[in-house]
């Protein structure tokens, strides 16, 4: 059998839906809303911001009266269908971090810690039923890409160490202790920085959290626009109205309903692949016993773990986005990019060669061009926003909802003195220069990823402070 033609045959009868839906428990649907209501705080958004947002909100001050809003169902986009890695790191990685705000650093690394502490202690207060695994995450550098990248691990290995991190570097042979891999040169395990979820079910956890607090949700209600009301805000939606005092915006990847942001943000689409449940020959095969969520780290990179019954959940290099950032459903499916990731999954594992696909699907993110979360204010401080997590989300929200609830309450915190949460990131291009920027980029990407030689555009880029990542 011809090669390329084991790869498809392996995602032909792959259900086209993300695999943390299959026979799970979802919760029964919120009414929409079909009149006017009144709160002191509106939540516009049902993924993990709006989510962790409406939790925090209540936790602060058990009086105020929380609305959460959302378009569709609660977890139905990027929140519900991830990958599952919540990691510790809030500016995407400590590499990022050092090169944007390197006298912070050891501040927002501190802060992203506390962060991951605190979604552990709120699953186990809530009793979130979501296969928490707090099992560390490596990088893994391998030999489909130039040796120089081996030579970026050890550098970040020395900066974590500099930070006081729990952190192990592997060389080929413990690498491969670990996960068993021909095409690995070595890892960088994180010990205690990450853990792993089943994604949905923490959005659906957290929905039934923010319900036992009070909350009031409304799913299939969809924001579509805002106003001054007075001393406070009106949320419009198609059937009704939300008279409140405060907004916080959680919208993702969607159109924003601040005109001013369209320009910071673009949406990307991201695919993933999951495999059958491995047989207990398959799985010995490659080890894998800590189940650590791994991670190669060129700038299309992959992401990868095991899930609870023991797949293999395999997804990333590809980063799409289409002309006007357009937000589709029927954009989900790119059987392109599925034939891509299987490939690449058998080139890394080829001892699995007979294991096929159960499940692809695909999903729009936010990203912006510093790759991490960014917050503001609007009208006169009676809404703000956090957006542009660019796919490490399932941590950081819970960071961006704590902030953004101290710039609407007048908070002043270590976290609203930092720079990262002061300042904005540059604004995108407007089209077609954005998506001809955008595809000069992920071509120069792929390029520095084939030869380790970082070219003429990227380094304007760099010196610019502009970056598109995978």
């Amino acid at each position: 059998m011809r090669e390329d033609q084991r790869y498809l045959d392996a995602i032909a009868d792959a259900d086209p839906y993300p695999y943390w839906y299959e026979d799970a428990d979802e919760p029964d649907s919120n009414p929409t809303l079909v009149r006017t209501d009144n709160c002191d705080l509106c939540v516009v958004g049902g993924g993990y911001t709006g989510l962790w947002t409406a939790i925090i909100a209540k936790e602060r001050d058990p009086s105020r009266d929380v609305v959460l809003i959302e378009a569709h169902e609660i977890g139905s986009a990027a929140s519900g269908r991830n990958g599952g890695f919540v990691d510790a790191s809030l500016t995407h990685g400590v590499t990022n971090g050092k090169t944007r705000f390197p006298d912070e650093l050891p501040v927002l690394e501190d802060l992203g810690l506390r962060n991951l502490n605190e979604i552990e202690a709120a699953i186990l207060r809530y009793g979130i039923d979501c296969d928490f695994e707090r099992t560390g995450v490596i990088d893994v550098a391998t030999t489909f890409h130039p040796a120089s990248y081996l030579d970026e691990l050890r550098e970040e290995y020395g900066l974590l160490r500099e930070l006081g991190q729990p952190v192990e570097l592997l060389d080929s042979t413990a690498m491969r202790a670990q996960v068993n891999s021909p095409t690995y040169l070595g890892g960088l395990w994180r010990r205690d920085r990450a853990a792993l979820v089943d994604p949905a079910r923490l959005a659906w956890g957290l929905k039934a959290a923010a319900e036992s607090l009070g909350v009031r949700i409304y799913e299939d209600t969809k924001a579509t626009a805002l106003e001054r009301d007075g001393v406070g805000v009106l949320v419009t939606t198609p059937l009704g109205q939300v008279r409140c005092g405060r907004v916080a915006l959680g919208t993702n990847a969607f159109p924003p309903l601040l005109h001013r942001l369209r320009h910071y943000i673009a949406p990307v689409y991201d695919y993933v692949l999951v495999t059958e449940p491995l047989t207990a020959e398959q799985l010995a095969s490659i080890g894998w016993k800590g189940r650590q969520g791994l991670s190669d780290i060129p700038n299309q990179f992959h992401y990868y773990r095991l899930t609870e019954d023991n797949r293999i959940l395999w997804g990333g290099y590809d980063a799409v986005y289409y002309f006007r950032g357009k937000v589709r459903t029927e954009l989900e499916s790119r059987p392109e990019t599925w034939a891509k990731l299987s490939r690449h999954f058998f080139a890394t594992f080829p001892q699995l060669e007979d294991v096929k696909f159960s499940h692809t699907w695909g999903g729009v993110i936010d990203t912006c061009t510093r790759y991490s979360v960014f917050w503001g204010k609007a009208m006169q401080g009676r809404v703000a926003y956090a957006l542009g997590y660019t796919g490490l989300g399932a941590g950081s929200t819970r960071f961006g909802a704590e902030v953004m609830l101290d710039l609407l309450d007048g908070k002043r915190s270590r976290a609203t003195e930092t720079e990262f949460v002061r300042k904005h990131p540059l604004p995108f291009p407007p089209e077609p220069f954005r998506f001809a920027g955008i595809q000069a980029t992920r071509w120069s990407l792929d390029r520095e990823d084939k030869t380790g030689r970082r070219n003429g555009w990227l380094r304007t880029l760099d010196r610019l402070g502009i970056g598109f990542d995978s």
